[in-house]
């Protein structure tokens, strides 16, 4: 088989499988109406690391009222005055909704310490806080996932260097983004302690290896519908590869597991 379609028949078999996993996602969102249950899924990540394809295959064919995606942009002067949680409550699911975050209040774990958008004082007290503020959340009924996608550096770097040259694909630079290789080990201390701080039983973190844009799709996909009930369930088409999406363990800083 000729390197041509050997790829081929990786795409194909990419999409065949997307298309099925999707189906089952359709039998969720069937399944959530039914029950009038509220799901919010968490999606965060080194900048460039796919949350944007991710989050648009899981959603291309649910229902457009039952499902919001919310990427908030810069606070305003009256959200930097308010509870820091506060706008981000605004958004949370209603019965029968699925919502998901495209970043989250999780910025104030990642991009606000480390570019000094915010003070040592608001940021220890996000870590302090927001276990109880996640609790507060299951226990009213809200069922809520976290994912963290993680590229390697030289992943990120070929990624941003794309944006560039991409005419579809303008809108996602920023300022921000040029940053992030600078400040690399910046991220991966702020990413850790975040683990280590809001990595908790009702709402723990869900790591997701990222570099394949595909594999990882595949199998956040997965790991959704294997943790969500839903009837006629496909078990054997969603089980997730663990070497792909696992629960974090602190032992998977070092090896290798995380990227450093």
């Amino acid at each position: 088989m000729s390197k041509k379609s050997v790829k081929k028949h990786h795409v194909d078999g990419y999409k065949d499988t997307l298309r099925l996993l999707q189906i089952e996602l359709v039998k969720l969102q069937k399944q959530i109406i039914k029950k009038n249950e509220r799901i919010l899924i968490i999606f965060e990540g080194r900048d460039a690391g796919g949350k944007d394809g991710t989050i648009k295959r899981i959603t291309q064919y649910l229902s457009p009222r039952e499902t919001r995606i919310v990427a908030l942009g810069k606070p305003s002067d009256r959200d930097e005055s308010s509870w820091y949680f506060q706008r981000y409550a605004a958004h949370l699911p209603a019965a029968d909704e699925m919502v998901f975050f495209n970043r989250s209040w999780y910025n104030r774990a990642g991009v606000e310490p480390v570019m000094g958008f915010c003070t040592d004082k608001q940021y220890h007290e996000f870590l302090e806080t927001v276990p109880d503020f996640e609790q507060m959340l299951v226990r009213s009924g809200i069922k809520l996932l976290k994912y963290y996608l993680d590229i390697s550096r030289d992943e990120q770097k070929q990624r941003l260097k794309d944006r560039l040259h991409d005419p579809l694909k303008q809108w996602k630079i920023s300022p921000i983004d040029k940053a992030a290789q600078k400040h690399w080990d910046d991220y991966s201390l702020a990413r850790n302690t975040m683990f280590a701080r809001t990595h908790h039983l009702a709402a723990p973190w869900t790591i997701v290896r990222a570099d394949d844009k595909q594999l990882a799709r595949l199998n956040v996909i997965k790991d959704i519908l294997f943790r969500l009930d839903y009837k006629s369930k496909d078990k054997a088409l969603i089980l997730p590869d663990t070497s792909i999406v696992f629960n974090y363990e602190e032992s998977c800083l070092h090896n290798g597991m995380i990227v450093p």
